[in-house]
């Protein structure tokens, strides 16, 4: 998101992919217009150290908002703040309204998560990590299950092909792999494996089923180094069990030993 071509980009969207990326940004809502205003109530615009998503309107009111977004930013603030403007003459600005702005900061998650698989555990995943700071891209093939109860608010992204989805990561997300089918999981454990900017990843199952896929990406070419990053099984060890949530418990208090501070 860049200030040449950011009032192009839609706010709602700018949202969902500086979340995924990581990036402190801050939500700017025109909340309330008296008079004669650039814009109407309920505009929005996104704000970054170094750009901007959609607009308020333009103007000495725009630069100002944009400059006191970026204050919020470099000082770490955590709280939403009120703050009204008379539209006059020493803002460059004829319209004599008001306007009442809102500043959301809306600082990185400590944790970023790609999940591939909405199964029994994917699902159980989910609903645990519900209410903790951590962002989910959920990945998943089966359209159906678009038409099944999903936990939570976490939105499940259907695509044709997820091994190509890997591409598009962000770096420095944690990713777990637990598909429906294992071809499905070796396919995109072998293109995880092509990238060195991951956080970490993990894969669903057992030792044996780690040694055949090992031995496959040996044979592949894939160097050992980049197959000791793979973690398989999954979950904090001595929490046990089979159960599809007893899993979910230790690879969520996995995930959670895991995130930044």
């Amino acid at each position: 998101m860049h200030d040449r071509d950011s009032k192009q980009a839609d706010w709602r969207q700018a949202l969902i992919d500086l979340e995924a990326q990581g990036i402190p940004h801050v939500l700017v809502t025109l909340v309330a217009a008296q008079g004669s205003t650039p814009r109407a109530a309920g505009t929005k615009m996104v704000v970054t150290a170094d750009g901007q998503a959609d607009t308020i309107g333009g103007g000495t009111l725009e630069h100002q908002a944009i400059d006191r977004a970026r204050r919020l930013l470099a000082e770490g603030a955590a709280e939403p703040i009120l703050e009204k403007q008379i539209l006059g003459i020493e803002q460059d600005q004829c319209c004599g309204g008001a306007t009442t702005l809102l500043f959301e900061p809306l600082m990185v998650p400590t944790l970023r998560l790609a999940l591939f698989g909405a199964g029994h555990v994917g699902r159980a995943l989910v609903r645990l990590l519900e209410g903790t700071d951590t962002y989910v891209l959920w990945i998943d093939e089966r359209p159906e299950l678009l038409n099944e109860p999903l936990p939570g608010r976490t939105p499940l992204r259907i695509v044709t092909d997820p091994a190509a989805e890997v591409a598009a990561l962000p770096a420095g997300m944690h990713v777990r792999v637990m598909t429906h089918s294992h071809s499905r999981d070796f396919e995109i454990i072998d293109a995880l494996l092509a990238r060195d900017d991951l956080a970490s990843i993990g894969l669903i199952g057992s030792k044996s089923k780690w040694a055949n896929f090992r031995s496959r990406l040996r044979r592949m070419g894939v160097p050992d180094d980049a197959l000791e990053a793979v973690i398989c099984p999954i979950g904090l060890p001595g929490v046990g069990g089979k159960r599809p949530a007893e899993i979910a418990i230790s690879v969520a208090a996995e995930l959670l030993s895991l995130r930044s501070s």
